[in-house]
């Protein structure tokens, strides 16, 4: 179903790194597109260089949700906003399970129930999920992160499931390590996120993850890219450990 066949999208966490690179990318070809965050700033900017429709909205709000989607017929949904905490399950706080579930997974849900009908009713929708490869393999920390990536996969595998018979697609596409702000985010320091994470490594660059989706929407209609699995050359997920003890 190429891009010629739709005429909206809508994208969360549009205003910086994937999200926004993602958002220039579908205007070019010619949508509307609705830009969906919290930094209003950012979305005004990001309105000027692309033509993009600014929402300034908390996406852990279904009411927020709600209303940015009212009475518009939403042709490409990516959900990418995504946040994440350091440490696992044994240091973790209430904020920071209560946080990464209702972004990472809850908002993910409330637009799809929101928007899918639509497409299904139309018989033309295509929902793409940005996921993680956390969500498919296991490694040390970020324990809830896994855990709503984990169900993000899962969910988009079921979504063809609820759209069998109508003309819908679904992608989840799982990068591994992508040169942006979430490192600094989550660290609060982007001097130290750049040297811990990104100097001296070939990371993966939002437009990477922008053109594997541009791949997957532009593809033919009798053809749905299931699931991507992006990851830096040098970036091998997986690894086994195994404790020996005495007694």
């Amino acid at each position: 179903m190429p891009f010629s066949d739709y005429r909206t999208a809508l994208v969360t966490g549009a205003s910086t790194g994937i999200g926004a690179v993602i958002v220039e990318r579908l205007a070019k070809r010619g949508l509307e597109v609705h830009a969906v965050a919290r930094d209003s700033a950012r979305l005004d900017a990001l309105a000027g260089r692309t033509g993009c429709v600014p929402h300034t909205a908390d996406i852990t709000s279904t009411e927020a949700l709600a209303a940015v989607v009212s009475g518009l017929d939403i042709d490409v949904l990516v959900n990418n906003a995504g946040v994440s905490r350091t440490g696992n399950i044994l240091t973790a706080d209430e904020f920071a399970v209560d946080e990464q579930i209702a972004v990472n997974l809850r908002a993910v849900l409330h637009l799809v129930r929101l928007v899918m009908p639509g497409m299904v009713e139309r018989d033309l929708g295509h929902i793409v999920n940005i996921g993680s490869i956390a969500g498919v393999y296991n490694f040390g920390g970020n324990t809830i992160y896994h855990a709503t990536k984990s169900a993000v996969h899962t969910l988009s595998r079921q979504l063809r499931v609820d759209g069998f018979g109508r003309r819908v697609r679904v992608t989840e596409i799982c990068p591994g390590r992508v040169e942006t702000e979430i490192f600094g985010r989550l660290l609060g320091d982007r001097e130290k996120a750049q040297r811990e994470f990104y100097d001296g490594y070939e990371s993966l660059k939002p437009e990477d993850i922008a053109s594997a989706l541009e791949f997957a929407v532009d593809s033919p209609r009798h053809m749905n890219v299931g699931h991507i699995e992006i990851l830096p050359t040098f970036q091998v997920p997986g690894g086994l450990e195994f404790e020996r003890r005495a007694s």
